[in-house]
């Protein structure tokens, strides 16, 4: 009996995932690669209004770029994400599917009217099929040297990481990074 019943749920769960599927189809959406806190569905529905979790594609790759914290935000008090050039390097993020209503809400997350962040298009690998043109942000003035985050920022970004499942390696490459920005600024 306990079988007969995960089958059913398994099944609900398979059709209310088609019928979310269905109505994205009648929407217009947009992909977005996300490396920072907007990896947290949680923040991100802070600031969109709206949840986020059903837009989550997965982990996905962007080749030839590197993680700094090349800016300052004033709004958090703290060095916040940014990615840079660097064919050497990739950043792991994740994948969303947003629909297109939310593209002004995450350009005002991003900082873009007032020149924080500009919109680029990326090529991202996700379960090995590259997308074409997907929408990141990339620091418009960037700084000389990285400035740490704050512990909020921190939590934000890991639980980020780990909510949407990046591979266990990068998330404590990124865990280091943070810790180490943090650690060279308290013996300053």
């Amino acid at each position: 009996m306990g079988d007969r019943t995960w089958v059913v749920e398994s099944e609900t769960w398979v059709n209310s995932e088609k019928n979310l599927h269905k109505s994205q189809l009648h929407e217009p959406m947009f992909y977005y690669f996300a490396y920072g806190s907007c990896m947290c569905p949680v923040d991100l529905k802070r600031t969109m209004g709206e949840s986020t979790h059903q837009y989550v594609m997965g982990a996905a790759t962007l080749k030839g770029y590197r993680l700094g914290f090349y800016r300052y935000s004033a709004s958090r008090k703290c060095g916040v994400l940014d990615v840079v050039k660097d064919s050497q390097s990739n950043v792991v993020g994740v994948l969303y599917q947003l629909p297109w209503r939310l593209s002004e809400s995450l350009d005002k997350r991003e900082d873009v009217p007032s020149g924080g962040y500009r919109r680029q298009s990326v090529d991202i690998d996700f379960q090995g099929k590259i997308y074409k043109k997907v929408r990141t942000y990339v620091v418009v003035n960037k700084l000389l040297q990285e400035i740490a985050p704050n512990d909020w920022y921190f939590n934000v970004v890991l639980r980020g990481a780990i909510t949407c499942k990046l591979p266990e390696e990068y998330c404590w490459g990124l865990f280091n990074h943070m810790h180490g920005l943090q650690s060279s600024q308290l013996s300053e």
